[in-house]
């Protein structure tokens, strides 16, 4: 995919900025790649880091499973030729009557981290499959996932025993390590919590047989990352090791890895200004910040790397970039070294790279009056 210059006769005449131009093939290929690399594990994308329908299409023709975290996830799968079977609900918290939605329309795998949750579940999801998600350090991701999620595995232990009590079947465990995790290792003490868990159950006659490792592998933005292979190997060699040589079925929650880089978000500048006449750095607004889907620049977790039609075409200096809202919360990157062309205007397009996960979803319905961030979709599905 060509993210330098228009793609498949879209320009700015057809589709107002700022939109998000997303290749499905790309996604594909990320997706082929992945589950390459992990062998026999079983993929389930995770829904929610871009739900557009002809990418969903296109995975379910390649085999896919899927995590859902809403009954609306769960409709859009399953409308779309997903069969339940292949759906995960790994959302820890739900409603009652979204679970006995979702076992009305077929699910039979749930999550689950608390008591509370287990008792929904062995109630209106009666004999479903459940694992446990267990609590996971994030240290060395750029978007931590600590502490809302996941129990201590003591308390897994008693939780899948008491499943067991409770008509349900316990098939395993999960836990997840961060999105965007940098370091292939983070997996590791996860995995080894994840065995003990296991053994404990297995003393307390129930066999676990699933270990679900979750997701959180990276997208290349600004930086270059680990290729997969690296986080498939790592994760094995773990569970062989924790495991004794006898390791149990695994399963991943790719999404960002899938996603991310068959998108481009294409945005204009609208004003370019500076707060002093000393100032060096200069305001960069765009027609796109943090409400129109680039919630993950929080912190300036996430960093994506932007051309413009100005590149290598004279000096560069130093800006802020921000968005167009009437929220002062609206700035996108202050502390980043980004430079961008000293002739960069209002009325230029610029690309935002890497964005084809977590941007539509996380776009606002109407925030200051800004409509959704949409979606041009291009490519196939080979």
């Amino acid at each position: 995919m060509n993210i330098s210059s228009p793609s498949a006769g879209v320009g700015d005449a057809e589709q107002q900025t700022p939109y998000l131009l997303f290749d499905v093939g790309v996604a594909v290929a990320q997706y082929r790649r992945l589950t390459q690399a992990f062998g026999d594990a079983t993929a389930f994308y995770a829904v929610k880091a871009n739900p557009q329908p002809r990418l969903l299409s296109a995975l379910v023709a390649h085999g896919s499973a899927f995590d859902i975290a809403s009954p609306a996830e769960m409709d859009l799968c399953l409308d779309l030729g997903a069969d339940p079977s292949a759906l995960s609900y790994g959302n820890t918290i739900k409603k009652a009557a979204d679970i006995a939605y979702a076992f009305d329309r077929g699910v039979r795998m749930f999550a689950f981290d608390s008591e509370s949750e287990l008792d929904k579940l062995a109630k209106y999801a009666p004999g479903a499959a459940v694992y446990c998600r267990i609590a996971a350090s994030s240290a060395g991701a750029q978007w931590p996932l600590s502490n809302k999620f996941g129990c201590s595995p003591e308390m897994a232990v008693a939780l899948l025993l008491a499943a067991a009590d409770q008509g349900l079947a316990p098939v395993g465990v999960s836990f997840h390590v961060g999105s965007q995790q940098l370091d292939p290792t983070r997996w590791g003490p996860s995995v080894a919590d994840a065995a003990r868990v296991f053994k404990a159950v297995e003393a307390g006659g129930v066999r676990l047989t699933l270990l679900n490792a979750g997701g959180g592998f990276p997208a290349a933005y600004r930086q270059p990352v680990r290729p997969i292979e690296d986080y498939a190997g790592a994760i094995r060699a773990a569970m062989d090791r924790h495991f004794d040589g006898d390791p149990p079925a695994l399963a991943i929650e790719p999404g960002r890895y899938v996603a991310a880089a068959a998108g481009v978000l294409r945005a204009q500048v609208v004003l370019v200004a500076r707060k002093s006449f000393t100032d060096d750095k200069r305001w960069v607004y765009l027609d796109v910040g943090r409400f129109g889907g680039l919630a993950e620049t929080e912190g300036e977790a996430i960093q994506y790397a932007i051309a413009t039609p100005h590149d290598g075409d004279g000096e560069d200096g130093p800006v802020i970039l921000a968005g167009p809202t009437c929220d002062s919360v609206d700035v996108l990157y202050q502390r980043a070294a980004y430079r961008l062309p000293m002739a960069l205007g209002p009325g230029d397009v610029v690309e935002i790279h890497g964005t084809g996960a977590y941007t539509t979803t996380y776009s606002s319905v109407g925030f200051n009056g800004y409509d959704p961030l949409a979606t041009v979709c291009i490519g196939d599905s080979a």
